[in-house]
């Protein structure tokens, strides 16, 4: 291990060539931006980590090393978990230092519990519990929009999501967008998107006009799998492979023009075959989009199967994806999991687009969502035990719902902005500089020389992004940009 802790700029690795700016044009990345204006929390002192070390042990734990950015909370960040009365100073203060920001609201109701889903779902659904929930997001609302100031802040983006949010009365879903757009600003590439399974879309075809009507323009569909066994296997059978085709003509026929269809890989018991199969059924829907979502394993009920697939099939799987899509007249960055077939839109929603290239502040609403604004991390009630109760609890006493919330050292906020931009398959160097006042190849120097040296990464206009070569081994690629604290947990792993 090194114990230097120099930042110097290795100048033969930096190209001028800025030729190419994807996206978000629109953000002024020449500023320093609002990072500045932050508190960070103090810095640990730690050795640094060889570039090759971590990168092998990134693709030893290819399942852990991931955009999902921290991992083992306790061993990690916990350090610098704040006492409840610090949240809401904090939360005030960091969002004062940005005119704009994102917002995700959480419905956490499912008719099932899919067996591959991590996230904070609850399948104890019923009209009471959706009423008292729905009542509980909206006063949460109301309590930040009272912190933050009605009609202060620019809002880029806002997603609802789960779960499954079409599973709740469509007026609910309205309510939620009205208390939205009149308590922010709205920018003037503001959009909302929205999720539904193929089950509600084809059977319910008046919430999608009505999703439409409250001015949704982007939908997504969790198709996920079409093998009916696999459908059955993880809990998915729900979803009958005959509601596909109706669920999308009623999608359409709701004049949606924004509809992005989510495909899952990398499971146990999912051959090549397999995933095929469910490529070219999807193509065949005529998506704008195609999202594709890595099995995770870790808090799924089939977390054991992690050890049953190992990284090549992984790969394989990735790859016959990108020639597939790519045939079809989908584009891709190289180890970006969002295809789209529509020229300068990269396939996402707004307040994703924001999160993974501008690390935009956002605000998380419901049960277990998550809140970042650079310098503060925080989840709320829910997110781990997946209980609703304390989170009415709080909400109900005029608290802000939080169970954790950490104040970030610089370290920790680089590293969940960068993990984060690998959704992409790229950095946007503007915005790095943006949010934390200097260059990339400043704070991760020999990281940078690794992935250059090796062709696992390359300077594309105002990016550094990943090579085909780079997408085979991202999660090797993504762990050399963590934390030091973070890669000695993962180098503890082996």
């Amino acid at each position: 291990m090194k114990t230097t802790t120099t930042f110097q700029v290795k100048s033969s690795y930096i190209t001028h060539i800025r030729c190419h700016v994807p996206f978000s044009q629109k953000n002024d990345v020449s500023s320093q931006g609002y990072a500045k204006k932050l508190t960070w929390a103090e810095e640990p002192q730690t050795a640094l980590i060889e570039p090759q070390a971590i990168f092998e042990a990134g693709l030893r734990q290819h399942h852990l090393a991931n955009t999902a950015y921290p991992i083992a909370h306790r061993k990690t960040i916990w350090d610098y978990r704040q006492p409840a009365e610090r949240h809401t100073p904090l939360l005030k203060d960091a969002f004062a230092t940005s005119d704009s920001m994102c917002l995700y609201a959480h419905i956490p109701f499912c008719e099932r519990r899919c067996a591959f889903c991590e996230y904070t779902v609850l399948d104890a659904y019923d009209e009471e519990r959706e009423a008292v929930y729905h009542q509980a997001l909206l006063q949460e609302l109301d309590h930040y929009l009272a912190l933050l100031g009605r009609g202060v802040k620019q809002l880029r983006g806002f997603d609802i999501g789960g779960g499954t949010p079409s599973l709740i009365q469509a007026a609910r879903i309205g309510a939620l967008v009205e208390r939205v757009t009149q308590g922010f600003r709205l920018s003037s590439d503001f959009d909302i998107s929205i999720e539904t399974t193929p089950k509600i879309a084809a059977l319910q075809p008046e919430k999608l006009a009505a999703y439409r009507s409250f001015g949704i323009e982007r939908i997504s569909m969790g198709l996920q799998m079409v093998n009916p066994k696999l459908l059955h296997d993880y809990g998915r059978d729900l979803n009958k492979i005959g509601y596909n085709h109706l669920a999308v003509e009623n999608i359409r026929r709701a004049g949606f023009q924004r509809f992005n269809i989510d495909v899952m890989y990398g499971f146990a018991r999912q051959t090549l075959e397999d995933f095929r199969q469910t490529l070219d059924y999807t193509i065949r829907l005529d998506p704008e989009y195609l999202t594709l979502y890595r099995m995770r394993y870790k808090g799924t009920s089939i977390s054991g199967e992690a050890d049953k697939i190992e990284l090549t099939r992984v790969i394989a799987m990735y790859t016959l994806a990108k020639q597939m899509l790519t045939e079809a007249g989908y584009q891709a960055n190289p180890g970006k999991n969002g295809f789209s077939r529509v020229a300068g839109d990269p396939g996402t929603s707004a307040y994703l687009t924001e999160r993974v290239v501008w690390s935009t502040a956002y605000l998380g609403l419901g049960l277990g969502a998550q809140t970042f604004t650079n310098n503060l991390l925080a989840y709320n009630h829910g997110a781990a035990t997946k209980r609703m109760e304390h989170y009415l609890q709080t909400i109900q006493a005029g608290e802000l719902p939080i169970q954790d919330l950490y104040h970030l050292p610089l370290s920790e906020a680089m590293a969940k902005m960068l993990s984060v931009s690998f959704y992409f398959g790229e950095i946007h160097l503007g915005a790095f500089r943006k949010r934390f006042g200097l260059e990339l190849e400043q704070r991760f120097p020999d990281e940078i020389a690794f992935v250059l040296e090796r062709g696992l990464m390359e300077y594309y206009g105002q990016t550094l992004r990943l090579t085909s070569n780079g997408a085979n081994v991202i999660n090797g690629v993504i762990a050399l940009f963590y934390s030091n604290r973070v890669k000695e947990h993962l180098l503890a792993l082996q």
